[in-house]
């Protein structure tokens, strides 16, 4: 597997792993998470049984070879070699991976991730367009900054500059909202 950036292969340490890995040559984030049978290196990789007596079911992919799990969409059987196990436990046929990919029809696969940084950003700027809004969206934005500032963000990774810029401009909002009615009461 490579850098898609560099094209540099990446060591065997920094694939199918749960987190972005920098790439050793460009150190840009990359995530590579190869289909099982196709991985190896320094993994015993599953073999899969033979079906000699016909008492058992074959795979739909090798017929020759005995299934061991269904899969959880389209209930094809499926031999060690072709099963995908999923994070929840469910176990996924490679065909029905791909096509949820293409399709975007599988709920437990992560096609986007909310991007809360952008979201408490606007809600601090745009209002002060219209400032009595402010009154409103700067708290939200406040509580939106300290609540999702370790939250997953996007699956490209960015930094948290804009929940910063989002905290401070809102605080200042607020300073603002009781600066004005603390002198209007005086």
């Amino acid at each position: 597997m490579d850098c898609p950036r560099c094209h540099t292969p990446l060591a065997p340490a920094n694939i199918n792993t749960d987190r972005f890995e920098r790439c050793p040559s460009c150190g840009a984030h990359v995530r590579a998470d190869l289909f099982p049978a196709a991985f190896s290196a320094g993994k015993k990789t599953e073999t899969a049984e033979k079906v000699i007596d016909g008492s058992g079911s074959g795979c739909f992919y090798h017929p020759d070879k005995k299934a061991v799990v269904h899969c959880g969409s389209c209930g094809r059987f499926l031999c060690a070699l072709c099963d995908v196990e999923l994070s929840a436990g469910e176990h996924i046929c490679f065909s029905c991976l791909e096509t949820g990919k293409k399709k975007k029809k599988r709920v437990d696969l992560e096609h986007h991730r909310t991007l809360y940084d952008g979201i408490a950003l606007r809600l601090a700027t745009i209002p002060l367009l219209i400032f009595w809004f402010t009154l409103i969206t700067a708290p939200v934005a406040l509580y939106m900054s300290i609540r999702y500032y370790r939250a997953p963000g996007s699956i490209i990774p960015r930094t948290r500059v804009r929940f910063i810029a989002a905290g401070i401009l809102s605080a200042c909002q607020i300073a603002g909202w009781i600066a004005g009615i603390y002198m209007i009461a005086t």
